[in-house]
């Protein structure tokens, strides 16, 4: 068999694709749904940028004028001596984003459990806990962060409750589908020695689980830094309000002077989370390049 598989030359398979050629095409309801996914994608494309004034004069001079906001209005960068205060105001977000994203990642660890199919064997348990997660993250930070400053008042605390509240949700999500695709062999492992069910969680569970929790803690981290930027403009503390009061007063130097911080410290945290992972669950050494790698 492997013999005769070896005497076919590509000029064959030329050959006989030259006389059958219906035989190594897809079948036609196969293509026809390609085309029409196609045509209804390419469409729907089409009819959002003219309906929403990409297609027109308006977008180009609204991009020109965008460019000149940007070179004329904000560089240079001025503001140098508020330096201190916008340094101060950084730290209090990113601060924000620390607490909210473990106070979601704290409160989303025992409900992922109940969330996971392969851990809680009530259907109901699993699929309310499911839509209560998705409940907490159906609303943006700035809906909560809204509603936490007319409870709670302006400051921090009402963006530290708005992160915590959609991480909350969001966590319960990625924690257990994180669970949900572990290798069972581990915790048949342990069943085979006798272990309860709390044995199975520690040894055969959370081994397997928690590099991937710890590596979406620490993305979510970063990302919701950039999310307490924000949430400052309607009054949640932070540097986000002094970069609201500043759009709002016009000074668009000193804005941009914000705006470079609030960059620089995402990139600060982005290599601070790449530097805990590799120490913390070895992730550069799934990175390594492999021996038949591309060299570039």
């Amino acid at each position: 068999m492997g013999t005769q598989y070896a005497d076919i030359t590509a000029a064959d398979i030329a050959e006989e694709r030259s006389r059958n050629p219906d035989a190594f095409r897809a079948p036609l309801r196969q293509r026809l749904n390609v085309w029409t996914a196609w045509g209804a994608t390419t469409a729907l494309t089409i009819y959002c940028l003219y309906r929403f004034g990409f297609l027109s004069g308006n977008f180009l001079h609204g991009v020109t004028k965008f460019g000149d906001i940007v070179v004329s209005q904000m560089f240079p960068p001025a503001g140098f001596e508020n330096v201190p205060m916008f340094l101060k105001a950084m730290g209090e977000t990113v601060a924000m984003a620390f607490l909210g994203t473990l106070l979601g990642a704290v409160g989303a660890f025992p409900f992922s459990f109940l969330a996971a199919k392969n851990m809680t064997r009530s259907r109901p348990i699993q699929f309310g806990t499911r839509r209560g997660a998705d409940l907490l993250r159906a609303f943006d930070y700035l809906i909560w962060a809204l509603i936490f400053v007319r409870a709670v008042g302006l400051g921090p605390l009402a963006g530290i409750m708005a992160i915590a509240i959609v991480e909350t949700g969001t966590f319960i999500k990625l924690y257990s589908e994180a669970i949900e695709n572990l290798d069972r062999k581990q915790i048949d492992g342990v069943t085979s020695l006798g272990g309860n069910w709390l044995h199975k969680i520690w040894f055969g569970v959370l081994p397997q689980v928690l590099p991937m929790m710890l590596s979406n803690t620490l993305y979510m981290f970063e990302h919701n830094t950039r999310s307490a930027t924000i949430l400052g403009i309607v009054g949640a503390g932070g540097i986000g309000f002094l970069l609201g009061d500043r759009l709002r007063a016009y000074e668009l130097r000193e804005a941009c002077l914000i705006i470079i911080l609030v960059v620089l410290t995402v990139y600060a945290i982005d290599y601070l989370s790449k530097f805990l992972r590799e120490q913390l669950i070895g992730d550069h050494k799934r990175r390594e390049p492999i021996d038949d790698a591309v060299q570039i």
